[in-house]
């Protein structure tokens, strides 16, 4: 064993995790903490059926599902979800209600080929419209020019910021679903509303088509939101709702999609969402794209077209294409999600968001740091009486895993939205309490070596070489433990879950780089290696007795 190295590899490691905690991000040094810490947000979501009735529980039940796996694909957040009779309760932590009402929408994504569009308000569409945004994955080339209705005829290409997120540069986009209770009504009134918009947006008379796109208001709560029929003409606006389009029937439906990322393309400088179909799925595309070249395809989420670019080069089949427009990192990923994980079987109005205050506060979160900290002030002091100079290795060992924990933690509330509640923290207390047991292992193996004779510096490696394999054994059924308990639970308790398996391999790895060396570097220190400072000496006293006994019987023999 090379002690300086491996300690010098763990400040190196302390070093990373801090120059990250101080250098990058918010810049801000304190976890996000739970729910139960510093209250949340709660959105309540109405069930909207096109026909009026009732929702089934089995569709809440599915609904409940999906959501709670988009939390979990946005990241370990704290986030609950709960059915409270015909209704879902999403509670997020902090006050970012867009967060909520984002992981309640529909998602049902459709793709609809454009026949017209005009800006929102207009009677008619402009004469001279500009370019739209070229269709991501196809070849690059000039758009096509205006042709005369009803072909599809180019316009400025969309910035969309979805419903699941506040716009760029703080710009405050109204939720889709959101709804007062006025507005929302009964069950009846909302069939009503979305029966009568249907008869509108969804004719197929031309006629009454002109007439939807000149009265749609852009700006008003949208009582088809989700409910569109595919198999027929829509009138829709875009998220921004500066302009309304005539959408032709879907050629593809969101189910057809395999997966969603989103990324950054470096050479348009934007963000953007990558789309892989299924086969079915990317077969019509490419049919579509090769017979549509300089037409637009609308991307319609929740009957809002989401970006509606120009097709300028046919896409091969099994290619992947990109929704494009002015996306943030956020937007982007938690569209991507959305899609990824599928529609919800309902489409949902949300009520206002409501400011949860926090169940358990910061004074019991000091109640519980201050209890273990005494525990673990009690712990030291017997590890100090007990093992003396171990003793005090064991103190510096668990404050690098408390340092190192601390840091991980800030870090991962910045990259996956994790926030530590008191199951997380019990979690922590845990598997530090853990940490612990792995030095007694180490310290009694080393004992056991100095019984049979052996010095205090011999005694270390071969004491850890027998104590290392224990060590690995009994953290790796804590990890697998605490991995099943977070596939299989919900709620607080992943959370406890969690933190137990992160603070079980940073167990193993202050075992290895602090504990181990600071221990090989005493034992080749003459003062350190003094029974009076070690407290090994009753050790090498029972070893001496044990040795004299053996000579006797020798000569006895």
């Amino acid at each position: 064993m090379r002690p300086t190295r491996l300690l010098a590899l763990f400040a190196v490691l302390v070093a990373v995790v801090y120059a990250l905690v101080f250098f990058t991000g918010d810049q801000s040094a304190t976890p996000k903490l739970g729910i139960d810490l510093q209250g949340g947000t709660r959105v309540t979501l109405t069930a909207r059926t096109p026909d009026g009735s009732k929702p089934s529980q089995d569709s809440l039940r599915r609904a409940q599902e999906i959501i709670e796996t988009r939390v979990n694909g946005l990241g370990v957040s704290g986030s609950e979800v709960v059915i409270d009779g015909d209704n879902l309760v999403i509670t997020v932590p902090g006050d970012n209600s867009s967060q909520a009402r984002s992981l309640g929408q529909t998602a049902r994504l459709y793709i609809r080929p454009v026949i017209t569009s005009q800006p929102a308000g207009q009677a008619r569409a402009p004469s001279t419209p500009a370019p739209a945004e070229p269709a991501t994955g196809t070849p690059p080339g000039a758009p096509a020019e205006p042709a005369p209705q009803p072909q599809n005829r180019p316009f400025p290409a969309q910035e969309p910021t979805t419903s699941q997120a506040p716009a760029p540069s703080g710009e405050q986009t109204p939720a889709p679903t959101e709804q007062t209770p006025a507005e929302a009504g009964s069950a009846d009134q909302a069939a009503a509303e979305i029966s009568a918009a249907k008869a509108t947006r969804q004719s197929t008379d031309p006629t009454v088509q002109q007439q939807a796109m000149a009265e749609l208001d852009c700006s008003a709560p949208d009582p088809l939101q989700g409910n569109d029929d595919p198999t027929l003409p829509l009138v829709a606006c875009s998220t921004e709702g500066d302009y309304v389009y005539l959408l032709g029937p879907s050629i593809i439906d969101g189910q057809e999609i395999a997966d969603a990322t989103s990324g950054f393309n470096s050479q348009q400088a934007r963000h953007e969402v990558s789309l892989n179909f299924k086969s079915g799925g990317s077969q019509t595309w490419a049919e579509f794209t090769s017979q549509n070249i300089g037409k637009q395809a609308a991307f319609v989420l929740d009957s809002k077209v989401v970006s509606a670019p120009v097709v300028q080069g046919a896409t091969p089949a099994g290619s992947a294409t990109s929704i494009t427009g002015n996306f943030t990192a956020s937007t982007a990923k938690e569209l991507a999600n959305t899609l990824k994980y599928g529609s919800l079987p309902l489409s949902f109005s949300a009520s206002e968001a409501e400011t949860v205050s926090a169940t358990l506060g910061l004074a019991s979160l000091q109640a519980g740091l201050v209890a273990g900290l005494i525990g673990l002030i009690a712990v030291l002091i017997y590890s100090l009486a007990y093992y003396r100079l171990l003793g005090a290795i064991v103190a510096l060992s668990l404050v690098c895993s408390g340092v190192m924990v601390y840091g991980i933690m800030v870090l991962l509330g910045r990259w996956i939205n994790f926030t530590l509640d008191l199951a997380g923290i019990a979690g922590l207390i845990i598997g530090i309490g853990m940490t612990a047991d792995s030095f007694v292992v180490f310290f009694e193996r080393i004992k056991d070596e100095m019984r049979e004779g052996r010095s205090f510096r011999s005694a270390v490696p071969r004491g850890w070489a027998r104590a290392r394999r224990t060590i690995l054994s009994g953290n790796a059924v804590s990890f697998i433990a605490a991995a099943v308990l977070y596939a299989l639970a919900v709620g607080q308790v992943r959370g406890f879950a969690f933190t137990l398996g992160l603070t079980t391999i940073l167990d193993v790895v202050v075992v290895f780089l602090v504990t181990a060396p600071l221990v090989t570097i005493a034992s080749r220190t003459s003062f350190w290696s003094k029974p009076s400072v070690n407290g090994l000496g009753a050790i090498q006293q029972v070893a001496r007795e044990r040795k004299q006994a053996a000579v006797l019987a020798g000569r006895e023999a």
